[in-house]
């Protein structure tokens, strides 16, 4: 029976720095594993250790950078580690487009690799539909270093809040259709109403609408990352990083489109929907924090927790004293006429 060798087993050979050739003439290649071997002889296999003649191992990951060689790139790009990474994007794909949070080639997905280094989703491809060869490899200022098929032309965004946000390690950009409502409309969503939304993202603000793609829209996002982890984009779609996985990063899109729509539905009942208070929404900060999750209401007042001043009139500290109303006045020429005019129609209805 034939050896199966797969990509995981070249990769083994190479970083021990063992000689392809012992590999055995009728083993069965996996796909992955031709192309790690073709990657690794295009990028210098022949070449001599200073001290024994011996073929040089691959480079480890950890001093993979936007600097590499093409080669060392290609490799590490068609690494077992990245595979997975690919797939995971994909799976992601289709979870959105599967949930109608895409439309089109729309939405887009990255993950941080490297310092320096992200795999992203590629251009002009449903997230339905996207294969793992079908990613690219970008530098974080969207160079693109590997990958068939061209990048997308939003990926400066995911890069402008991976720079802005350190912690940021995957982002996800989509369309779902009653979060980008609230965006359509300039309402952020209301807060203390139910508490998965208040510890996994929590206030959600609108960054202005600029053109999908360009630097400006990337900057206005990436603005808001260090205090939120989840923003929507003005007349555009959503977009949300994680500090864990894209599995995370899309599990905020799931919680924050459940969320506007269960608050669109219970704004048609026909009675004023009832929020958590103050004392109450604390409590979920505090597991927020224990978590890592930031959020811009850490150490505010009680009354400043629940304001949700543009969905309905909000609670403030504290009342400015702008001075008694002054009642509106009238019009004494207006009187006069309104006067004359009631006097004429009862003058005609008594001579009746």
């Amino acid at each position: 029976m034939k050896k199966i060798v797969s990509a995981k087993d070249v990769e083994t050979l190479i970083r021990q720095g063992a000689s392809l050739e012992t590999l055995a003439a009728d083993a069965l290649l996996t796909p992955s594993a031709r192309d790690l071997i073709r990657a690794h002889q295009a990028g210098g296999s022949n070449r001599q250790s200073a001290n024994g003649g011996k073929t040089s191992a691959m480079p480890s990951v950890s001093n993979i950078g936007a600097n590499s060689s093409p080669q060392e790139l290609d490799a590490f790009f068609r690494t077992p580690e990245m595979e997975a990474l690919k797939q995971q994007i994909c799976d992601v794909g289709q979870r959105l487009w599967q949930r109608a949070y895409v439309d089109g080639n729309g939405g887009n997905i990255a993950i941080r690799v490297a310092d320096d280094l992200a795999l992203c989703t590629p251009t002009l491809v449903s997230k339905g539909f996207m294969k793992p060869e079908d990613l690219c490899l970008v530098d974080l200022d969207g160079n693109q270093k590997a990958g068939e098929k061209k990048r997308t032309s939003e990926i400066l965004m995911h890069l402008e809040i991976m720079k802005r946000q350190p912690r940021a390690k995957a982002t996800v950009h989509c369309h779902p259709p009653h979060a980008t409502a609230y965006a359509v409309a300039g309402v952020e969503p209301p807060t203390c109403m139910i508490p998965e939304i208040e510890v996994f993202i929590g206030k959600v603000p609108i960054a202005p609408y600029r053109t999908p793609g360009t630097p400006e829209m990337g900057k206005l996002v990436a603005d808001l990352v260090d205090k939120h982890n989840t923003v929507l984009m003005g007349n555009h779609g959503a977009v949300s990083w994680s500090h864990l996985t894209v599995e995370d990063a899309y599990f905020k899109m799931e919680i924050l489109e459940a969320y506007c729509r269960t608050i669109w539905v219970a704004s048609q009942l026909g009675t004023p929907l009832k929020t958590m208070n103050p004392e109450q929404l604390k409590d979920l900060l505090n597991i927020k924090q224990n978590l890592g999750i930031p959020d811009p209401r850490f150490g505010l007042k009680e009354c400043e927790l629940c304001d949700n001043e543009q969905w309905r009139p909000g609670v403030t500290c504290a009342v400015p004293n702008n001075g008694a109303h002054k009642e509106m006045g009238t019009d004494p020429a207006t009187e006069q006429t309104v006067q004359a005019i009631t006097d004429q129609i009862m003058a005609q209805l008594s001579s009746k």
